[in-house]
């Protein structure tokens, strides 16, 4: 039986080599990304199309606002609720999953990539939070992480998954290129 996925996507270079990774393990991926009027979904729908990735766009501007009223964790930097915009995201896209009947979540999160959100405490949060806890996949750093369902049950094979941590890019810069990955512009910073 055929595996699928969802790929949180930003159109950033992490989400795209995320992308990559899941693909080579013949798992059908449609990325999904999202709007509000804090941020839009412009490059996600370039690079998806650059790569060939059916990309839906969803508008989440009034779940958004109502979770910036209140944000469970609180602030980060100029206003950033990161753990809880992120754990919004993913219980969006969870239930996305659950109606289009895909195996799991993936996003191109580093671990410690983003000292705010990207902590291994931080995510087992967000995923606990999202309340797809155990279906949401790491790929560029998931054997630094706890195995997830898919990963358990066959559906990916987790010596294939990565072991990228910290804020340098010097691997990715290196899968992209392998991947001939190139634009005419700087990939933009993931945003999940």
């Amino acid at each position: 039986m055929k595996v699928n996925a969802i790929a949180l996507f930003s159109g950033g270079l992490d989400s795209i080599l995320a992308v990559k990774v899941i693909q080579e393990q013949d798992i059908d991926v449609l990325g999904i990304t999202f709007v509000t009027p804090f941020f839009g979904a412009k490059k996600s729908i370039e690079a998806a199309k650059r790569i060939g990735l059916p990309l839906l766009t969803l508008n989440i501007t009034e779940e958004h606002l109502v979770m910036l009223k209140a944000p469970k964790y609180g602030y980060g930097r100029n206003m950033n609720p990161c753990i809880d915009c992120h754990a919004l995201m993913l219980k969006i896209a969870g239930e996305k999953m659950e109606e289009l009947g895909a195996d799991f979540l993936f996003t191109g999160e580093v671990l410690g990539q983003r000292p705010m959100s990207q902590g291994k405490q931080s995510l087992h949060v967000v995923a606990k939070n999202s309340g797809y806890n155990g279906y949401v996949l790491r790929p560029l750093s998931a054997t630094l992480l706890p195995e997830t369902i898919p990963e358990t049950e066959g559906k990916v094979n987790r010596k294939r998954l990565l072991d990228i941590q910290g804020r340098g890019r010097k691997r990715q810069m290196e899968m992209a290129k392998n991947y001939g990955i190139r634009t005419t512009q700087p990939l933009p910073e993931d945003v999940f």
